[in-house]
């Protein structure tokens, strides 16, 4: 199955995601308000230029935010203590432990400058 657009994304990912996905979505868009919302790799993203910036996924257990590696590593602290896993390039989380608001836009604001925009 092909997706569209964000809305067709977040409709297709499991119920109990929805609204955290809706929320995580926002939290992009008020934090990268001149970025462009795509579809790339079959996941939503936010793109400026030609750099993603930020994407997210649902999963069948667990969601992720992906960024920069820079991004990981410079918030590596943050993450450990908000209780949340990070890979390389992304961090993942269930539904009943979100990452903070003030986390995803200091991640996402960090993104930005990491692909130096």
């Amino acid at each position: 199955m092909t997706i569209s657009d964000h809305d067709a994304y977040i409709a297709a990912a499991p119920e109990r995601f929805r609204p955290l996905l809706a929320t995580l979505r926002a939290q992009l868009a008020r934090t990268l308000p001149d970025a462009e919302e795509v579809i790339e790799y079959n996941m939503p993203g936010f793109r400026i230029g030609r750099s993603i910036i930020a994407s997210y996924a649902a999963f069948s257990r667990q969601c992720g935010l992906y960024l920069s590696p820079g991004t990981i590593t410079a918030h590596a602290d943050d993450i450990a203590t908000a209780g949340l896993k990070a890979t390389k390039t992304g961090i993942t989380f269930p539904a009943n432990n979100p990452i903070p608001d003030h986390l995803v836009e200091q991640l996402a604001l960090t993104s930005r400058k990491d692909v130096g925009l």
